[in-house]
């Protein structure tokens, strides 16, 4: 029998460019990969196209879980994994040195229902008694205007201003007429150098090395995710796929512990893993469920929490049986 084709699109990250380049094959699949930013592959499954795997959003994923007849079904690849305490920048002059002091204030973000944006809000809320209802959103492009979309389930509470169309979040800063943007791409200003913008956590590494020890939550970014049409025909291609996308991760992170020759162009790269696997363990990027549970179940937490899901989704009801 031939194999299954299927088409995937994802980001090249070192741990999917096994897949990419042929190193690793699917069993039973010829598997069909476009490289693409995350944001535009997260897209194809949510609408008509010829692509059956894709690059997921893990909120936008838990969202359409707890709704009826969700069309897509993950398997426990944690493809993204980041902490996003260095996303919280503020201007220098709007009296805000801790958390605390976001209270009341005006904040700027892209996608107030997107995975980072909804891991902040939550250890905001569990860490510093901020809940979302205690900030002004304010919604809009951060480099580029776009026509920003009020988020459909943000809370009865919640004060909601969406950005014109010829403004963005980075320009509004600038000018003082917002005090704080949660972003997770970095603001142009910030990188330009500009005096009038910090983070709120300048030491966010030790921040947030101290946060996964106290709390276990490594956040999960993107997931891996298929239409359920195709599982239901070849209920086989989701453990295929798993365990594909496995053994590039491996491949990935074997070459890194090399002090031969540099894997990555880091001068300092075997101290960086050999820090990381202290604080982390040598299985410092899991995937499965198992070891993510802490995180996935913080973040069907934070989302229910933030009355951007219904109900508050169970860990055990993302992910089809059989797939540790």
């Amino acid at each position: 029998m031939p194999n299954s084709p299927l088409k995937l699109a994802c980001w090249n990250y070192d741990r999917t460019r096994p897949l990419i380049d042929g190193r690793v094959k699917p069993k039973g699949i010829d598997l069909h990969i476009e490289m693409m930013r995350p944001q535009h592959a997260f897209a194809k499954l949510l609408a008509p196209s010829d692509f059956a795997v894709a690059e997921m959003s893990f909120s936008s994923y838990i969202a359409l879980k707890a709704q009826p007849n969700c069309p897509i079904v993950a398997i426990p690849v944690m493809l993204s994994k980041m902490f996003r305490h260095d996303c919280i920048y503020v201007r220098r002059d709007a009296g805000i040195k801790t958390p605390a002091d976001l209270k009341g204030k005006r904040v700027g973000t892209i996608r107030y229902a997107s995975t980072g944006i909804v891991y902040i809000k939550g250890f905001l809320q569990h860490d510093f008694g901020i809940l979302s209802r205690d900030i002004r959103w304010f919604i809009g492009g951060l480099e580029e205007p776009v026509k920003s979309v009020r988020p459909p389930s943000a809370g009865p509470d919640v004060e909601v201003t969406l950005v014109p169309e010829t403004e963005t979040l980075d320009d509004l800063m600038a000018r003082g007429e917002i005090d704080a943007m949660f972003v997770l791409q970095l603001p142009p200003s910030f990188t330009a150098g500009a005096t009038h913008i910090v983070r709120l956590f300048p030491d966010y590494k030790r921040i947030e090395i101290d946060y996964y020890k106290r709390t276990g939550i490594f956040p999960v970014m993107h997931t891996v995710a298929l239409r359920k049409s195709a599982l239901d025909k070849n209920p086989w291609i989701a453990k295929s796929l798993y365990d594909a996308f496995l053994a590039a991760r491996d491949i990935a992170l074997n070459g890194l512990y090399d002090t031969d020759a540099l894997h990555l162009t880091l001068p300092f790269l075997i101290d960086y893993v050999e820090e990381t696997m202290r604080v982390f363990g040598h299985d410092y990027f899991s995937y499965g469920l198992a070891p993510n549970r802490t995180s996935v179940d913080a973040l069907c937490q934070y989302l229910h929490e933030q009355d951007l899901t219904p109900h508050r989704v169970s860990p055990d009801d993302l992910f089809p049986p059989g797939i540790e």
